[in-house]
């Protein structure tokens, strides 16, 4: 049985010019602000896969790094699946599979990918998920110069998110076709899931919500069978020397504290030799009421109405960033880049922050090196 092993990693320091709250990529529990980090963006992932026959595969993928509820390094089985090839067309997997939820997911922690140094977390923390487990179907067919791939799936999974709380999507039902032709890439995707929130501190505020008489706004945060979608559209470029890529989405959910948003970002960047300048810009916002009009502002009930309102705001922010890639040897790029985040009515992405930093603008400096083998 042919065994095909290979692998990619990122080496990463990360800094800010503030202390008053901490700038992580999604689903970390911890950030950085001014003291360097390596947690931020460094991760180191293998990925193995046995080819029984001509038709079926075994793939398994592993990726080290800083997420979920604690503030260490840990271990994830990203992928672990069984691939069948029915025809030169059609493909089923069957196991744990990559959420094709964004334009670059296969390869979101694969950094060598991207010119990017990471994902705008504008977008892509609008769904906090990578992988599910069940099963998919893959197609993919050329016509001349156009080449369609279409991607069904099915499956669930349950993460345990910063804050230790538990998120169940049961089922979630992805779906997406691409479009490739000549030097442009164009994306569609969907997705659709029931899901559920369990073991946070929302259950004791809608409870407290319903006790006291305002079941209006209790009935407005429902924490089980909260119906979601989450719709994409992307397109990449890499035409002559210049390179492009954009997404833009829409999540919408049943349930007031899992707000709707629209996000997305637009990058450009230019290849001069070995070395890719670029430039891009990102925003999110809320499309659903950031508080509730029928709860006191004001008296022995205040502490509650703060409390409700803020369960149901998400971050709101927008990102202006440089960077430049620097290809300097076979399989390892080099990168640097520098992020000016303006937050609104809240810390929009930043973890931990100290009274006052509503508001605030932060840079962010990284570099890195990418490597794949």
């Amino acid at each position: 049985m042919p065994i095909t092993i290979s692998g990619f990693g990122t080496g990463a320091l990360t800094t800010t010019n503030s202390d008053q709250a901490e700038f992580s990529r999604v689903d970390q529990a911890a950030g950085v602000g001014k003291d360097i980090r390596t947690g931020v963006d460094s991760n180191f992932g293998i990925q193995v896969t046995a080819k029984w026959s001509d038709t079926i595969s075994l793939t398994a993928q592993g990726v080290v790094r800083k997420n979920g509820p604690n503030d260490v390094y840990g271990a994830e089985l990203a992928w672990a699946f069984a691939k069948v090839k029915l025809n030169d067309d059609f493909s089923v997997r069957l196991g744990r599979v990559g959420l094709p939820i964004y334009m670059i997911s296969d390869v979101r922690n694969v950094g060598y990918a991207s010119i990017m140094l990471r994902p705008p977390n504008e977008l892509y923390a609008q769904v906090g998920v990578s992988s599910a487990d069940g099963g998919d179907v893959l197609y993919q067919h050329s016509f001349g110069d156009t080449t369609v791939s279409a991607q069904a799936q099915i499956g669930r999974v349950k993460i345990r998110a910063p804050g230790n709380y538990y998120v169940d999507f049961r089922p979630i039902i992805s779906t997406q076709l691409v479009v490739e032709n000549g030097p442009f890439t164009y994306r569609l995707g969907h997705v659709d899931t029931t899901f559920g929130i369990y073991d946070s501190g929302l259950n004791g505020l809608v409870a407290a919500l319903n006790q006291i008489g305002f079941g209006s706004a209790a009935s407005q945060m429902p924490l089980t069978k909260i119906k979601g979608t989450f719709n994409s559209a992307g397109i990449a470029m890499d035409y002559n020397n210049i390179v492009g890529q954009a997404e833009y989405a829409k999540r919408k959910t049943e349930s007031r504290v899992v707000p709707d948003t629209s996000s997305w970002y637009v990058m450009m960047g230019y290849r001069i030799g070995k070395f890719v300048p670029y430039v891009w810009h990102g925003d999110a916002k809320q499309d659903s009421l950031r508080d509730f009009a029928e709860l006191p502002t004001s008296g022995p009930l205040a502490g509650l109405s703060a409390g409700a309102n803020g369960a149901i705001k998400t971050g709101l922010q927008s990102t202006n960033a440089i960077g430049v890639r620097w290809d300097f040897y076979k399989s390892l790029a080099f990168k640097m880049q520098m992020d000016r985040i303006k937050t609104r009515d809240g810390a929009g992405y930043f973890l931990n922050p100290k009274p006052g930093f509503a508001g605030s603008t932060v840079n962010v400096y990284s570099a890195a090196i990418d490597f794949v083998f």
